[in-house]
């Protein structure tokens, strides 16, 4: 009887635990990714309708000779401003020109420019290239003073008198079997106070620490760019967005 009582007991203990277990899975976790491409159109984008469509679940953007970019030319997401936040998304593109995933930057007012997409801040460069420096991956002032802030393989801090290189942590060989030529790569960016952080397909490749009392930015939007000049295509798939951590 004894027995029988504490098999009992120790039972719906363990089923008091198991269901514990189910309602906690069951619950929105704090950092949950949130989705903001859903497939099927721009919903919640803002940019060039000549440039910018769905093709077969993607985002596609593209240029030619009779469809062309009057200067960069951005594809904004309207939701809401990103800070600090991770972001996962995947690329492809052409090897004709580059393009690139612009945060916490500012969207120019346009009434005597030469298109309405315009924006100035942080991009991770977006190339399909492999041989260093050239690739995808390093920051880029779109818009500023300070150039190719940060490259692939650097971590490095700027500070008002300019960027302090801290270390180089990836070599030429390692980025190139790193990166798939020709074909999907995976993007994070993490963006943190004054850190950003950037990884290729699960690999951190930069690491950069903005201390600039003017031109570090702490909050902006977020958009995707199609870069003018040669005829050229991009895509992005499997964007989504969560608070930093």
């Amino acid at each position: 009887m004894i027995r029988t009582l504490i098999a009992c007991t120790a039972l719906i203990a363990f089923s008091a635990g198991m269901m514990s277990v189910q309602v906690d899975a069951a619950e929105p976790s704090a950092g949950e990714w949130k989705t903001i491409f859903n497939g099927k159109d721009l919903t919640g984008w803002n940019g060039d309708s000549r440039l910018w469509s769905v093709r077969d679940g993607v985002i596609h953007g593209e240029t030619t000779p009779d469809k062309t970019a009057n200067g960069n030319t951005f594809l904004i997401w309207e939701e809401e401003p990103v800070s600090d936040f991770e972001l996962s998304l995947a690329f492809r593109c052409s090897a004709t020109n580059n393009s690139g995933i612009q945060y916490r930057s500012r969207h120019i007012d346009a009434d005597n420019a030469r298109n309405d997409w315009v924006v100035r801040g942080y991009q991770h460069e977006i190339r399909n290239e492999n041989e260093l420096p050239s690739v995808a991956g390093f920051i880029y002032d779109e818009g500023g003073k300070r150039g190719r802030m940060c490259l692939v393989g650097e971590k490095a801090v700027w500070t008002a008198d300019g960027k302090e290189l801290v270390e180089t942590f990836l070599t030429a060989d390692e980025y190139k079997k790193l990166f798939n030529l020709d074909d999907w790569n995976e993007v994070r960016i993490v963006a943190k106070g004054n850190r950003l952080q950037h990884y290729l397909n699960g690999t951190l490749i930069l690491d950069c620490t903005d201390k600039h009392p003017e031109f570090a930015r702490t909050d902006g939007v977020l958009a995707l760019q199609l870069h003018a000049g040669k005829p050229m295509w991009v895509e992005f798939k499997d964007l989504k967005i969560r608070p930093a951590k």
